[in-house]
């Protein structure tokens, strides 16, 4: 997990955030999880996309999101 994965750049898509090394959105990621599609449907749709670079994002993803949930609790306690 030492490489990017993440590529945030106003020349891209506007800014979106892309997997790094394509024009593909994160958000089609969580998309496709939210359309009960697996990751490998996915993968098979977006060949320039690694299973490295989707684990990598969703590993990214929990983290934000328990660390967002200790901020908001003790915020809240």
């Amino acid at each position: 997990m030492s490489h990017r994965v993440i590529n945030v750049d106003k020349e891209i898509l506007g800014g979106t955030p892309v997997f790094w090394g394509t024009r593909v959105p994160i958000k089609n990621l969580f998309d496709y999880l939210e359309e009960g599609d697996s990751i490998e449907e996915f993968l098979e749709d977006f060949p320039s996309v690694t299973r490295e670079q989707v684990e990598q994002v969703l590993a990214i993803s929990q983290k934000l999101i328990v660390s967002s949930a200790e901020i908001l609790h003790e915020n809240f306690a």
